[in-house]
């Protein structure tokens, strides 16, 4: 599945699963005493609408990006992937928005190193970093975007004939992807210290 696609789909997850907290469906019977919550999430839980309404708009600007790169128009794509970081946000900051708004910066960047635009590129990375928690999946991802920014920018380099400046872009490469490894290590770990054994 194609990035775009994939975090379309994502944040279609995420937004199902938050409805599914907010409908607080009746429980069947024989399911558990009264008391029992009908979700598991929390009891009494009520999903904040501004929340949801943020992250259908983000998909829906996924989709947009994902139309307008079929076409051929990356600057169209851009643009829709700009309102989400433009868009109003839910109050109090919900980490869903946070994630999603890095994840977001992280695919500006993808999209403005493809046009050779490697410092917007590199400042979206920059932007993105700020919000995403750390260590973290969106972390590690926007220094792997980081490092495909400057594979790209060495390339170019190259083809300029700057072999001092395409070097140093790829020592820069090397290290930003090493440093995305170590995040999503560090991730994978944590991740399996609370998962229970798999009996043998």
């Amino acid at each position: 599945m194609p990035r775009a696609r994939f975090a379309a789909a994502c944040l279609g997850l995420v937004a199902a699963a938050l409805l599914g907290c907010s409908r607080g469906d009746a429980p069947s019977p024989g399911a558990g005493s009264p008391a029992e919550p009908a979700c598991a999430c929390a009891p009494a839980q009520v999903v904040d609408p501004t929340l949801l309404a943020f992250l259908s708009r983000a998909r829906a600007a996924h989709h947009a990006a994902d139309v307008a790169l079929d076409a051929g128009d990356r600057a169209a794509a851009i643009r829709a992937l700009e309102g989400i970081i433009a868009a109003p946000r839910p109050p109090g900051t919900p980490p869903e928005v946070v994630e999603v708004t890095a994840d977001t910066y992280a695919r500006l960047a993808e999209l403005r190193s493809e046009a050779g635009e490697f410092d917007a590129a590199a400042r979206d990375v920059e932007a993105g970093l700020k919000l995403a928690p750390a260590p973290s999946h969106y972390e590690g991802h926007l220094y792997e975007v980081a490092g495909v920014v400057e594979e790209r920018r060495a390339k170019a380099l190259e083809e300029r004939g700057d072999r001092d400046g395409a070097a140093g872009a790829r020592r820069r490469a090397v290290a930003l992807l090493e440093r995305a490894i170590s995040i999503q290590d560090r991730v994978i770990t944590e991740a399996l210290k609370g998962a229970p054994e798999t009996p043998r």
